[in-house]
């Protein structure tokens, strides 16, 4: 049995491999549909398109789908398309507190099984003057990252505090990831895991 990442985030991809997943990366492949004004919905469907688009493709795998978003206000905020929107973005979050919402999808080739749920973690970003995000930007570690920051990375020097998953955060809820996968299959996660194995 293979496991499948419809995925082509750098993260994902070292989350999973770190684990010791039998992993495969095939990059989703659809036409975005998802209509919701619920992000937490939102994020599980999408996750399920993901996974879905790839899932005919493989035999005796688990497909992995996931899509990350950031909420401020109940309201999406997605990757900066410049500069000048990374700005905007920080300068938004900037000693507020905001939500990251991950859905997974699990599709089980062989019987089509599906599950799916979401994980939400609340983050509280320190006031951040205009020097520190322009010294941020420039690190143009902002620029591929739903909210215009890496918690892992050197937006981890702007975090007051979490409640939640931190690896939610990251990218790949693996807590959540682990239940999915007992329901769909019955299999535990730390089966598959060495106890001297790290992640960061």
């Amino acid at each position: 049995m293979f496991f499948v990442l419809a995925s082509s985030s750098p993260r994902r991809i070292s989350i999973l491999q770190k684990l010791g997943l039998p992993l495969i990366i095939f990059p989703p492949r659809y036409e975005p549909r998802v209509r919701s004004d619920d992000p937490r919905r939102y994020a599980e469907l999408t996750a399920l398109e993901k996974a879905r688009s790839v899932a005919g493709y493989f035999d005796d795998s688990i497909v992995i789908g996931v899509d990350t978003i950031v909420t401020l206000d109940g309201e999406i905020i997605g990757k900066p398309r410049s500069d000048e929107d990374a700005k905007k973005i920080l300068r938004m979050l900037s000693g507020r507190k905001h939500e990251v919402i991950s859905g997974v999808a699990l599709i089980d080739t062989d019987t089509s099984m599906e599950v799916s749920s979401t994980e939400v973690t609340r983050v509280w970003i320190r006031n951040m003057s205009d020097e520190d995000i322009e010294w941020y930007i420039r690190s143009r570690e902002p620029m591929d990252k739903a909210g215009a920051y890496a918690i892992q990375g050197l937006g981890s020097l702007f975090i007051e505090r979490i409640d939640g998953d931190f690896w939610n955060v990251v990218g790949f809820p693996i807590g959540l990831f682990r239940q999915l996968l007992g329901r769909l299959r019955g299999i535990d996660l730390l089966h598959y895991l060495k106890p001297q194995m790290t992640l960061i």
